[in-house]
């Protein structure tokens, strides 16, 4: 099946013949993304097939060797600290770990962001900082420390932080990875919400194929750093391509195609 793209009027983010190498190992090779502005995009892939580098470029802490990235109308490559830092204001990150600060407690971590880029009393930080614990369903463990809480409860408040600035922009990278089914499920149906609330364009990067059927609009499949298919999770289900069909069978755990 032909990759397809959508409108570039549209786009609120365009990668372009992005090509990353480790010194002999090619990681991605003349990469081609777009995503429409409200949408949400996920990118499946097996491990080491590229999927955290090319959040890693979106964001500006990774530059490629070759290719273009726009952001929400920015060309990031060879973009200034300063420049890139406003950028960066309007693109929110989930890390797999959370990545939580162990010595701030849960409302502290969300405040975080807000004490360095907002002109805001303390109280007034607090507020807006339970407000967006309340709607991540975190408020009750707001006075709690990171080692205190589960993982998914860490998943939760690392969203919440993450959508302090109410940025423009969410990157997700591996969201629901170690969570049991139940769990997963949650973390799901609230990006869901909170794309609903603020028709956000998102990433996901991920190899859950149960939460990439619930939460994308399209998704695109990473194979050894090429996009090999983009479109919708039902035509993924349906393409014949080789590394398609492989990968749909792997996933769901059953004998090689192939075979």
């Amino acid at each position: 099946m032909a990759i397809v793209t959508p409108p570039p009027a549209d786009a609120a983010v365009r990668v372009t013949d992005l090509c990353t190498a480790f010194g002999t190992q090619v990681v991605l090779k003349a990469v081609n993304l777009q995503v429409v502005r409200g949408e949400i995009l996920v990118v499946l892939g097996r491990s080491g097939t590229g999927k955290s580098v090319l959040l890693r470029h979106l964001i500006g802490l990774q530059a490629p060797d070759s290719g273009t990235i726009q952001v929400l109308g920015q060309d990031l490559i060879g973009l200034a600290e300063g420049p890139l830092n406003e950028v960066r204001k309007k693109v929110g990150f989930v890390f797999q770990n959370a990545a939580l600060y162990d010595s701030l407690t849960v409302v502290e971590n969300v405040e975080f962001p807000l004490k360095y880029h907002r002109a805001l009393a303390p109280a007034e930080r607090r507020e807006q900082a339970m407000a967006i614990l309340e709607r991540v369903e975190m408020a009750d463990a707001a006075g709690k420390l990171p080692t205190d809480i589960s993982g998914g409860m860490r998943k939760r408040v690392g969203l919440a932080r993450a959508m302090a600035l109410e940025p423009e922009l969410m990157l997700y990278d591996e969201p629901t990875a170690g969570l049991d089914p139940i769990t997963a499920g949650e973390i799901s149906d609230l990006i869901l919400k909170l794309q609903s609330e603020r028709a956000m364009s998102s990433i996901v990067v991920t190899h859950d194929m149960l939460n990439a059927e619930l939460i994308s609009d399209r998704v695109a499949l990473l194979d050894q750093g090429a996009i090999v298919f983009e479109g919708k999770f039902a035509e993924m289900k349906d393409s014949d391509h080789p590394v398609v069909a492989l990968f749909l069978h792997k996933s769901q755990g059953t004998k090689d195609p192939a075979s």
